[in-house]
């Protein structure tokens, strides 16, 4: 009594998905999962200027001053309370220069907060 296993086409089908997927299911294991994923943070250019800040309410502003040998350019960020924030205009600063660069709240509960940023 012995009868031929013949495979169908249908046998065949589910035999080659679940070799496709093997390969899948090996990669998700609870140890790789598990693994904490590392993210490389975007150099930050170091601020070396001399900086104040000061606002109004509505408007902030950058007092800055260059107190190295580099030529260095900056900018008021302006952070508005229920308001999209605000950047001012770029301010190239020569050695020993001082400027200052200023950013409006249109709207909102105005100025939250006074930076600057350097490029």
């Amino acid at each position: 009594m012995t009868q031929s296993r013949r495979f169908t086409p249908l046998a065949l089908k589910l035999a080659a998905v679940a070799v496709a997927t093997l390969p899948v299911l090996a990669a998700v294991t609870p140890g790789a999962a598990a693994a904490p994923a590392v993210h490389a943070k975007a150099p930050v250019a170091e601020k070396i200027l001399t900086c104040g800040t000061s606002s109004d309410g509505w408007t902030g502003h950058a007092h800055c001053k260059n107190n190295t040998n580099q030529v260095r350019a900056f900018r008021a960020s302006v952070v508005c309370g229920m308001w999209p924030d605000a950047k001012g205009a770029w301010k190239t600063l020569h050695p020993g220069g001082s400027d200052v660069s200023s950013a409006r709240c249109f709207g909102g509960t105005g100025v939250g907060s006074v930076s600057w940023d350097e490029g």
